[in-house]
């Protein structure tokens, strides 16, 4: 593999590498990107050197990039070390150390920020020379707040450029590995579930600790009870028998993973009386502690903490102060703390292995309330235990709770790793410096160039393939349709609908008119006289028949049955039911009075007789008439179907061939229509994610006057400068003069409202709010409703940071106050005072080189800087 320019591995390693560092370093001598995926602790960072010896044996540079200080910090230490510290520098932002060295290890932001000044695929100054980047711990790609920069980092870079990106195992590490090939050049995938240390996972309840898995770690221990937790405390093991167990198995050192601070310090207190050092451990770990005190006597804390760090127990987490963690995880590195008890932001890169990691819960709060870890967020503190080239074996213990036993700890020692997941998202700044480099079009290519516009379009291919389907619908359904003159065939279809409904609509009406004229006929008839005219029709007699009432005779009911003679000289008994109509108008039959049924006509309805001769003659003067049609409604409805049924027989679309299918036809090409349009809709929104929210940002910056004619003005420069939760927000804020006569600690205090979250109900501090600075933040409050309003329109949702309570602390810190007396005036824990004062720092580091703003003001933000940036708030770079 070796020569002029690229150094063979075996030559660089005095030991043997491992296969898939073997291919990784064949790729990069090819001069091609690489991915390399494999467990925590499996040597990837022995790539990472070999990148770096081949750029410098190559005469040229490299960049190690990392998305956290820490691990910035921890890897400038190790290079300088490993490669001599003239040839290492370090850019994080607030520090800046050789930055022209071969070696510069940086946060992915600021390599970033580099690539902002320079056109899209260029070699900019500060690139001259650049041989290859590295992007540790490339899967923090999944981080809401930090996945943008991972990825705009990827996009941007020149494809001269070599990435080497390490990354945890995930699920879609291929589709990682396409995408930059896709954006950035030939790059290929190197990936191992190899572990040199293997891990072996235990569950711990009330009753010991115990394997989890069978004996080929494909499933659960049979001799576990899997059953569900009850939900109370009940088998829930205690901390110290925990921790006795693992001093007696000799699984030490340990990470103990609680997920709250509270815990983690509840837990120092539980077992800060168990002894885990050997005395000559004891004493060089009191000798180191003292040595730190004794440099740094006002973080003296004495109590439970300081006496359980003695015998080898500490906690590591958010609220420690950063050189108290310095100070705790070497130690730990030298096996002097035996048990650390930490929240699971020890398990993202800080080098700290130890033998035996133990997870106390598989659920955790978050903002979004309780819920399950992730598999990669188990798999990550899982992946903390086993030391290579120390341990034989590592081994994870998880513990019993009120909500989760055996049965979840399997399924997550089985689990595989989550897929990476997109969180590009544009921001002002972004869209700002994009325009100051290019155009419109060019940034959108840049935007459509995303991971998850990667991601986004290879998911549409269903949508794809239901487009073309429904466009071959159409199609044929055209061609079936073609010559027909549908328009035609759909007015003679509504035609016969019409004539169809209004015939309906008519046998209603005459049964309605029936109805009626029938209730009005069995009174009339109750009361006619014998001799009356009148028609027959009806149960009892089928057709029409003229008829005159002879008699009556008793009937079943209200009325009494009618005997009539007919026309057709028969005899009939009927009711006045079938009577349809009645001409008392007309002169009755004087005639009837002198006839007399049949004898052997039974009075029953139905029943009729044959008239004789004499009847006959009677018959035949029985006037043949029609019923009389008296209702208008129904006149009016027949009439309408006539002139329905003549224009139907005049319509040239009688003589089109099933004019109703045709129709159907048109009907359902005109809803494949409709749906080609919505999926179409569909994809243009699933394929552009992020353009429309680029384009809302420039609608927002013009309406604030950032731009013109997609050309940051001087106010746009300003903010393109910035960086932060909401760029724009700062930008005015800086720009609107409200600060520009505070002195430097007022001018603290107001930065660390307008980038500090909103702080826990609880939280305090006895310090009074300057009246300046509270004028000042009264002055902002009507700039920040006008863009609550304006994000709200634009569908923009970047926080508008404006909180007071807190930063009298940032006043006094940058007023001189020691730190012992701060820490008097506020129930923070000191971890989130630097949190908070670091967070202010690094806002007023970047107003002197923010163009445009006052020269007052940046002398000023320089002068607050310098008084903050004092320890224990300063970065510690020491060795």
């Amino acid at each position: 593999m070796g020569n002029a320019l690229t150094p063979d591995p075996s030559e660089l390693f005095p030991f043997a590498l491992d296969d898939f560092q073997l291919q990784a370093m064949a790729v990069l001598a090819q001069g091609h990107s690489v991915v390399v995926c494999a467990p925590t602790g499996s040597g990837k960072t022995l790539v990472a050197e070999y990148g770096i010896h081949r750029a410098l044996h190559r005469g040229e540079r490299v960049f190690y990039t990392t998305p956290l200080k820490a691990l910035s910090n921890q890897k400038f230490r190790d290079f300088r070390q490993q490669f001599g510290p003239e040839t290492v520098g370090l850019l994080t932002g607030d520090v800046c150390i050789n930055r022209d060295a071969p070696i510069v290890v940086m946060t992915t932001e600021i390599f970033r920020n580099m690539l902002y000044g320079t056109p899209i695929g260029e070699v900019g100054t500060s690139l001259t020379g650049l041989n290859a980047v590295i992007l540790d711990e490339c899967h923090y790609m999944n981080d809401p707040q930090r996945g943008t920069v991972w990825e705009e980092t990827i996009i941007y870079c020149p494809q001269a450029v070599q990435l080497v990106a390490l990354s945890a195992t995930v699920a879609n590490s291929l589709d990682l590995t396409h995408w930059i090939g896709q954006v950035h050049g030939p790059t290929e995938l190197i990936y191992s579930d190899f572990r040199p240390v293997p891990l072996q996972y235990f569950f711990g309840n009330d009753k010991g600790i115990f394997p989890l898995l069978n004996d080929t770690q494909t499933g659960p221990n049979s001799r576990l009870k899997l059953r569900r937790p009850a939900g109370d405390r009940q088998g829930i093991p205690d901390i110290s028998m925990v921790v006795r167990t693992l001093q007696e198995w000799d699984l030490l050192p340990a990470i103990y993973f609680i997920f709250s601070r509270r815990g983690c310090d509840q837990a120092v207190q539980t077992v800060r009386e168990l002894d885990l050092l050997t005395p000559a451990e004891s004493a060089t770990l009191r000798q180191q502690v003292d040595d730190f005190l004794a440099r740094n006597p006002e973080l003296y804390q004495p109590g439970a903490m300081l006496t359980a760090l003695y015998r080898g127990i500490a906690a590591h987490h958010a609220g420690v102060l950063p050189p108290w963690k310095a100070l705790i995880e070497t130690l730990f590195q030298q096996g002097l703390i035996r048990v650390v008890f930490a929240t699971e932001t020890l398990a993202a890169g800080i080098n700290m292995p130890a033998r035996t990691t133990v997870i106390a819960s598989l659920s955790k709060r978050t903002d979004r309330g309780h819920r399950l870890l992730f598999p990669s967020e188990f798999l990550q503190m899982a992946g903390r235990a086993g030391r290579r080239g120390m341990d034989d074996q590592g081994y994870v213990i998880t513990l019993q709770t009120p909500f989760e036993g055996a049965k979840e700890a399997v399924r997550f020692a089985l689990a595989d790793p989550d897929p990476l997941e997109s969180k590009f998202s544009p921001s002002y700044g972004m869209v700002l410096n994009l325009l100051q480099m290019h155009t419109l079009e060019e940034t959108k290519a840049l935007i459509q160039s995303s991971f998850g516009q990667f991601l986004s379009l290879r998911s549409l291919q269903p949508l794809q393939d239901k487009l073309a389907q429904l466009n071959a619908q159409k199609q044929q359904f055209e061609q079936e349709l073609t010559g027909v003159d549908v328009t035609q065939a759909a007015q003679y279809e509504k035609l016969q609908q019409q004539h169809k409904e209004a015939r309906r609509l008519l046998k209603i009406l005459e049964e309605q008119a029936r109805e009626t004229r029938q209730k009005q006929l069995s009174l009339a008839v109750n009361f006619a006289i014998t001799g009356t005219l009148l028609i027959m029709q009806g149960k009892h007699v089928p057709q029409a028949t003229p008829a005159v009432l002879v008699t009556r005779v008793a009937g079943g009911g209200q009325f009494p049955y009618l005997i009539c003679l007919g026309r057709d000289n028969r005899w009939y008994v009927i009711t006045t039911q079938d009577v349809i109509d009645l001409h008392a108008e007309l002169p009755r039959m004087t005639a009837v009075d002198d006839l007399t049924p049949p004898q052997d006509l039974p009075p029953k309805p139905g029943q009729h007789r044959q008239g004789s001769e004499k009847t006959a003659t009677l018959a035949q003067k029985i006037p043949d008439f029609a019923p009389l049609d008296t209702a208008p409604e129904v006149q009016s409805q027949r009439q309408q179907v006539d002139e329905l049924a003549a224009q139907l027989a005049q319509h040239p679309g009688q003589y089109l061939q099933k004019s109703s299918a045709l129709v159907q036809k048109q009907y359902q090409l005109d809803k494949i229509n409709q749906q080609i349009q919505n999926v179409e809709q569909e994809l243009r929104q699933k394929s552009q994610p992020h353009w429309q929210d680029f384009l809302s940002q420039i609608d927002m910056l013009k309406e604030c006057e950032c731009l013109s004619a997609l050309m940051p003005t001087d106010l746009g420069q300003t903010v393109a400068a910035l960086r932060g939760d909401n760029e724009l927000w700062l930008g005015l804020a800086l720009a609107g003069g409200a600060l520009d006569a505070l002195i430097p600690s007022h001018l603290a205090a107001a930065m660390a409202a307008l980038v500090m979250e909103t702080p826990r109900s609880d939280s305090w501090t006895n310090y009074p709010l300057p009246v300046p600075v509270e004028v000042a933040l009264g002055q902002l409050r009507p700039l920040r409703r006008k863009l609550f309003q304006l994000q709200r329109r634009y569908h923009i949702g970047f926080p508008l940071w404006l909180e007071p309570d807190l930063v009298p602390l940032v006043e006094r810190w940058a007023g001189g106050v020691s730190w012992p007396e701060l820490c008097q005036h506020t129930n923070l824990d000191g971890g989130d005072m630097v949190r908070l004062l670091r967070r202010t720092m690094d806002v007023l580091s970047q107003i002197p080189h923010a163009p445009h703003l006052p020269s007052g003001l940046k002398t000023r933000a320089r002068t607050a800087l310098q008084a903050m940036n004092r320890f224990p708030v300063e970065e510690g770079l020491e060795d």
